[in-house]
């Protein structure tokens, strides 16, 4: 929802931009740092959701550790002020480079995630006579009912190390004098909101610390990954992810032995509905099939309906507020309801935000925001077709 003070200013701003709500931002944090200390449970932040500036600052500033999937996040992080005692280092595929970038941060983990990996990652370290901190990346086989694109957790997927590979990641440890095994990690997939996919995660994740200490090795780390999903068609009706009942889950079925730590990795869950896409209507296409409305922001600014088929509420705010566009001025527009495909500049076909949008008469100039685009949306932004990169407009 948007308050009309804050559409008139957008009049005043060029298109198209990613406009961040901080206070939304700040509520959703207060909530999941208030419902996770409940359990003594720490939170990494998923830097890839979003590493705008102001964003990670934000977060950085209640304490949360960051979760990194690239030598650059890593970089970033610390560069933020994220301790580095809380900050981990994840990915199927860590270069070498990045890798001893994060030995020299001396971070506080690496996710592990092949049994080659615990090899280079030894190696590097002993080089430096370092010692590195890891956890096992296990594959649980666990459907988390979300996406094709988005699921990391089953066989067929290239994340994490088999169950069916763990005595040969244990026999290479033995061998690692440069290595700490601290725990097991796992991460199952992205946009779950069905509680019980994490129970069935919890059920697995029992069964394999359970084979490690039976293997003579202690965990002193659960890492459940993260994964929990918002609501993209209500972004006003249920703005704050239900972090109550997402925690409780892990508080109810997870077997946490004393000493243990319990970790989280939640991106978009923080951030996914404190921002939206701003944009404008260029042309409007009237049709005998179908009726377009052409935007100056398209799949460079926002791929993810192209590239997950994803759902976003999309919002005339010039039409529902009121507020005369400025092509339009002297005119009354409409209120006639027309379906319309939401469409972006880019040449490709695919460049579509979404198709029979239900929306008040549109007309040139009228401002369009895509809801919930906090997360994956302008850390995804590309110079396709020698765009100019998105801008950033904050509340406060």
């Amino acid at each position: 929802m948007f308050k009309q003070d804050t559409i008139e200013r957008f009049k005043g701003i060029e298109t198209p931009f990613y406009y961040y709500n901080m206070d939304v931002l700040r509520q959703t944090l207060d909530a999941c740092r208030d419902a996770s200390s409940q359990y003594g449970f720490h939170v990494h932040y998923a830097m890839k959701a979003n590493f705008n500036t102001k964003v990670i600052d934000a977060v950085q500033s209640y304490g949360f550790g960051a979760d990194c999937v690239s030598g650059n996040e890593v970089k970033a992080a610390i560069e933020h002020g994220f301790d580095k005692s809380k900050v981990v280092f994840a990915g199927v595929g860590k270069s070498d480079k990045e890798i001893n970038l994060a030995l020299d941060a001396d971070i506080f983990c690496f996710n592990v995630e092949s049994i080659q990996e615990l090899e280079i990652i030894n190696g590097l370290a002993k080089a430096k006579n370092k010692v590195a901190g890891i956890a096992i990346r296990i594959n649980p086989n666990v459907d988390a009912h979300t996406h094709h694109f988005i699921t990391t957790g089953l066989d067929e997927n290239k994340f994490g190390i088999n169950t069916w590979q763990l005595n040969d990641v244990v026999e290479m440890l033995r061998k690692c004098t440069n290595l700490k095994f601290l725990g097991i990690h796992f991460h199952i997939g992205s946009q779950i909101t069905d509680m019980e996919v994490y129970k069935n995660l919890c059920t697995r994740i029992n069964e394999m610390q359970d084979w490690f200490e039976n293997h003579g090795f202690a965990i002193k780390i659960l890492n459940t990954g993260g994964g929990l999903g918002v609501d993209y068609h209500n972004p006003d009706g249920n703005t704050i992810p239900d972090f109550e009942s997402y925690f409780k889950v892990f508080k109810k079925f997870l077997n946490v032995k004393p000493g243990q730590e319990v970790h989280f990795e939640l991106g978009r869950a923080l951030v996914a509905q404190s921002a939206s896409l701003i944009s404008r209507v260029l042309y409007v296409k009237i049709g005998q099939k179908k009726n377009f409305l052409i935007l100056d922001a398209g799949m460079t600014e926002l791929i993810r309906p192209m590239l997950y088929q994803a759902y976003h509420v999309i919002e005339n705010l010039s039409q529902e507020s009121g507020i005369k566009n400025q092509d339009k001025s002297e005119i009354e527009h409409p209120k006639s309801e027309m379906k319309y495909d939401v469409v972006g500049p880019i040449c490709e076909s695919t460049d579509c935000f979404r198709k029979d949008v239900d929306l008040s008469e549109s007309f040139r100039g009228d401002l369009i925001a895509v809801r919930t685009a906090g997360a994956y949306g302008e850390v995804m932004a590309s110079h396709y077709n020698l765009r100019d990169m998105v801008q950033s407009v904050y509340s406060s």
